[in-house]
């Protein structure tokens, strides 16, 4: 393994190039963009409605249903999933229980994204950062299953976040 070569260094990510020798004795070279990672949260209410947020993202060229979430930025998940749910939703959270890790596309991508469960939760004022433009909308925790089974919800952490915090809560297709 040699010691990976820097290529780009960017305001969010950086991109490697490292040779390695894979498990099997191949020798492999791959492109690795760093990221520093993340938090979602899926904000529950006591009526089993999901917060979701509807973001306007130009790399898709349209707009995105997501959960809250945003870069770890040095902080720990917990806090950036606390900071995100105020900063896009609105909300505080009297409880956050962890769901898990997911990859966000390790083939490529060195982002892990850290999935929180908020409930008992409490309005704020919102307060996006300038580049985002996001629009808050509820609806019913079966309506977002269905959303995340059927394709209308394309954002992975979004589907695996949705998809654990309905397992976890014991709500079924």
């Amino acid at each position: 393994m040699t010691k990976p070569t820097r290529l780009y260094t960017g305001r969010i990510i950086t991109l490697d190039v490292e040779q390695v020798t894979l498990p099997n004795g191949a020798n492999a070279r791959f492109e690795i963009v760093g990221h520093p990672g993340g938090a979602a949260v899926v904000p529950v209410d006591d009526r089993g409605r999901v917060c979701m947020v509807r973001q306007y993202r130009h790399v898709t060229g349209g707009w995105l249903w997501e959960v809250p979430a945003g870069k770890l930025d040095g902080r720990e998940p917990i806090d950036t999933a606390i900071n995100e749910l105020a900063e896009e939703a609105g909300l505080v959270a009297g409880h956050l229980e962890p769901l898990g890790p997911m990859w966000a596309s390790p083939g490529i991508f060195t982002e892990i994204v850290h999935l929180f469960l908020a409930t008992d939760l409490h309005a704020v004022t919102a307060r996006p950062e300038y580049d985002e433009v996001i629009e808050v909308h509820w609806m019913p925790m079966q309506t977002a299953i269905a959303a995340a089974l059927d394709g209308s919800f394309c954002d992975a952490k979004t589907v695996i976040a949705i998809l654990r915090a309905a397992h976890h809560l014991g709500f079924s297709r």
